[in-house]
């Protein structure tokens, strides 16, 4: 199993949670971050001052699949969240070593 981190625009969430529910992901923690990668931020204009956003509004998205789902899983988020811009986001693949589900203690795929 897999944990599958990414992190988009947070437009783009509809369109990703959607894309995922039609390939079979089943749930989803989401979560508003701020950060910045290659984008470096932006500059505003609030009454009258001109000042920096070094910190950009993301949507983190975490979903744990099963092996069999990961290329389909990344390939549907790429695809769902891509603007063509810079900012689209990055997807993170991290190896699962166990998940419980704590109501009824099962274990492995079972428990997502």
């Amino acid at each position: 199993m897999k944990l599958i981190t990414a992190i988009i625009k947070p437009f783009k969430l509809d369109d990703v949670r959607e894309a995922l529910s039609a390939v079979g992901v089943q749930g989803m923690t989401v979560t508003e971050v701020k950060g910045f990668g290659r984008q470096k931020g932006h500059t505003e204009l609030y009454r009258g001052a001109e000042y920096v956003v070094d910190f950009l509004p993301k949507v983190k998205i975490e979903a744990a699949v099963d092996d069999a789902l990961l290329e389909q899983v990344i390939e549907t988020i790429t695809k769902s969240a891509n603007t063509g811009k810079v900012g689209d986001g990055k997807i993170f693949v991290t190896a699962l070593e166990e998940v419980v589900r704590i109501r009824t203690g099962e274990t492995g795929p079972e428990a997502v």
